[in-house]
């Protein structure tokens, strides 16, 4: 009699159990579905202010922003691997208005992945002349006073140079190509630095092989 009695004890708890369970997961479900299209379209206006960022124009013309299919030579991509850097999608720059067939130029996503307090990932865009319009940091877990300095430090030193990559000095920017680095906050610069060098040498690459590189069909991100 005590076993049945301790059969249907047990079963009832976990009869209960699972009704707290299946109640949960369907809460759950419910809160994954109210917020999913909120998150997503303050990702997509994240990424298009960054794409506006550091691409903006300097003669009031709107730009579009759309998303390639693209390919890299294998040597640049076992380099940029090595430097603890990956490049993401890649934005095709386009007069919103049309008029022409040519790029004015792409804006890459990259992560670095040698921040002192992990990934940082950033926008950069180049010009079809090969100079550097701008760059934006979108996340950054650095320490507060020192890394996260960066957006601050280094991200305007990079605007307006024609240059195939950055080095970092401690002592006074004096070369188109070098940057001040944060004070005490080495790791940093150098993972920034070595991002943007990573979003320069993909677009140039794909500027000079505009073959590798193909617009996917969806619209721009600012459309």
């Amino acid at each position: 009699m005590q076993n049945n009695n301790a059969v249907r004890t047990m079963l009832k708890e976990a009869g209960i159990l699972f009704g707290i369970t299946l109640i949960a997961g369907l809460l759950l479900g419910v809160v994954n579905e109210l917020t999913k299209d909120p998150i997503r379209r303050q990702q997509e206006k994240a990424i298009r202010e960054a794409c506006e960022t550091v691409f903006a124009s300097s003669d009031g013309r709107q730009f579009a922003f759309t998303p390639v299919d693209y390919t890299l030579d294998e040597t640049l991509t076992a380099e940029l691997a090595e430097d603890g850097v990956e490049i993401g999608t890649v934005y095709q720059v386009t007069d919103a208005n049309g008029g022409t067939e040519n790029p004015e130029g792409y804006v890459a996503e990259v992560v670095s992945k040698e921040g002192y307090g992990g990934d940082i990932v950033l926008y950069v865009g180049v010009d079809s002349e090969k100079t550097v319009k701008g760059v934006s940091i979108l996340e950054l877990s650095e320490t507060a006073g020192l890394g996260m300095e960066a957006p601050k430090v280094l991200v305007p030193q990079f605007a307006g140079r024609n240059v195939e990559s950055f080095v970092y000095t401690k002592t006074g920017a004096t070369a188109p190509n070098e940057v001040d680095a944060i004070t005490s906050a080495t790791v940093t610069t150098s993972a920034v630095v070595s991002g943007v060098n990573g979003g320069i040498r993909a677009i140039r690459y794909l500027l000079e092989h505009p073959e590798q590189a193909h617009q996917r069909t969806g619209g721009a991100v600012n459309e």
